[in-house]
């Protein structure tokens, strides 16, 4: 179970995103962004030892405000695998120095998602220690999620979008790509029979509405 520290972080989550979102293809503001939070929710690592937050928040520093997803990663020491993933670090005011990653690249939050995905785990209170979080919906297709499926392979940034590659589960089984929707939109869920699992939740807006939409599918790869 995951601890939620009510303490300091310096530089704070905002202010490590605010320097490097301008960086990404996904992003639509300037070089300047004006952060809120916006929601979110925590998946928990099982060792303990990771902290995985999946971070929504709004730039109003545009024309019209733009509503991102920031799945991130907490580690206690650096990660070489996930360096291209590097957010920053900062410091915690209980853990010490934390290094902050895009948990696209981090094998921790692939693995803990898809087990959401396959019904293995639950998503948690963004701001609550042991409090499962009703307002995330999982979907599964017709074959559901496979058990043995993990990643990260291949991350690849879009417009809109992160796309990771995901092992199969077994030499029979197909390769499948994960795409994290980073430029959050209201709407519906996957239809078109493509989606092996998604996930849909709610944020909060300005004006105080909390529309849903969807923040991660699941697919075989080409599909």
């Amino acid at each position: 179970m995951a601890v939620i520290h009510r303490t300091t972080m310096s530089p704070g989550k905002l202010e490590l995103l605010a320097a490097w979102m301008p960086s990404k293809p996904w992003y639509r503001g300037g070089d300047a962004p004006l952060l809120a939070k916006a929601g979110g929710f925590r998946i928990d690592d099982p060792e303990g030892e990771v902290g995985i937050e999946f971070m929504v928040v709004t730039d109003t520093a545009g024309d019209s405000p733009v509503t991102y997803q920031v799945p991130m990663t907490y580690r206690g020491a650096p990660l070489a695998a996930a360096a291209d993933g590097l957010i920053g670090t900062s410091e915690h005011g209980v853990l010490g120095r934390r290094w902050i990653y895009d948990g696209a690249h981090d094998a921790v939050l692939v693995e803990q998602l898809l087990a959401l995905l396959a019904g293995r785990t639950t998503a948690q209170d963004q701001n609550a220690s042991d409090a499962p979080d009703p307002t995330v919906e999982v979907l599964s297709g017709d074959a559901g999620v496979p058990a043995g499926a993990a990643g990260p392979g291949a991350v690849t940034d879009t417009s809109d979008a992160t796309v990771v590659g995901v092992g199969p589960a077994g030499p029979q089984e197909p390769a499948l790509a994960l795409s994290l929707v980073r430029v959050l939109v209201p709407g519906p869920a996957v239809t078109d029979g493509s989606a092996v699992g998604q996930l849909l939740t709610r944020w909060r807006e300005a004006d105080g509405a909390e529309p849903r939409g969807v923040f991660a599918v699941l697919r075989e790869e080409g599909a």
